[in-house]
């Protein structure tokens, strides 16, 4: 069953949730079958498949093309998309851009940093929103870790919780130190999903490349779970051989 808002609600202090980004059909039905429990497809889209250095490059109109890819590869897991970078210019983008996003398949929208404007007009039209803070790949000048030291902390934690009261009902904290994911966690009330920000949160997200071991350098807190950066190379490698050698195709693999 597709989880909404509200049963992610549930999970504070609960069942830890799964979230992963996805871009494609075909790798959204298997994530569905394995039972993620948010799918997210991230302005990483701009890295991990059209290969620009920023997620800034990528458009509303590009990521709900993603979107809708996704949403035909899983019909009943909850898809979260952020709100790219330029939508999040001014409240008017936003709105225009979430509701992109929503018409092609989204159930919710990832909105990074505190702006109450662009905040205000996504709630005010019944527009599910998560927060972002920490590391905020959009705006940040270097990729490090946020919060360290106890002013920066605390600005975190006072920017999470006014995206809370602003009507969000999920958090993702990028790249933040695990103590301050542990005392993030316990001041909020809405569900917590750490990337690179400990243990002590109600759920994790990955970027899929990263997992796989496609991605060939990846940050700190990412685990590989398979190397198929390698997999893909030994096949490609063997199948032109193959062809080269004239071992491919054989007779079972030609038609009479």
């Amino acid at each position: 069953m597709k989880l909404t808002p509200e049963s992610i609600r549930q999970h504070k202090n609960g069942t830890p949730l799964t979230m992963l980004t996805c871009y494609d059909a075909m790798t959204a039905s298997i994530l569905e079958d394995c039972g993620v429990d948010i799918l997210l497809v991230g302005d990483s889209c701009a890295n991990v498949f059209l290969g620009a250095d920023t997620t800034r490059s990528i458009t509303a109109e590009r990521l709900a093309y993603h979107v809708e890819a996704v949403r035909n590869g899983a019909e009943k897991t909850h898809i979260l998309a952020d709100l790219d970078f330029t939508s999040s210019s001014s409240p008017e983008k936003a709105l225009r851009g979430a509701k992109l996003l929503m018409e092609a398949g989204a159930d919710s929208i990832k909105v990074e940093g505190f702006h109450p404007d662009i905040l205000d007009a996504l709630t005010q039209n019944k527009i599910p929103v998560c927060g972002h803070v920490g590391l905020l790949p959009q705006t940040a000048e270097a990729f490090r870790v946020h919060g360290r030291d106890n002013s920066e902390a605390l600005k975190v934690i006072e920017e999470a919780a006014a995206v809370e009261a602003a009507g969000a009902f999920l958090m993702v904290a990028e790249c933040i130190p695990s103590s301050l994911g542990r005392q993030l966690n316990q001041t909020l009330s809405i569900p917590l999903i750490g990337i690179g920000a400990g243990k002590e949160t109600d759920g994790q997200v990955l970027v899929i490349n990263d997992l796989l071991g496609i991605t060939p350098k990846t940050a700190k807190f990412v685990r590989k779970y398979a190397d198929l950066r390698s997999v893909i190379r030994n096949a490609v490698t063997e199948y032109i051989k193959d062809v080269r050698e004239g071992g491919f195709p054989d007779e079972s693999e030609s038609y009479r």
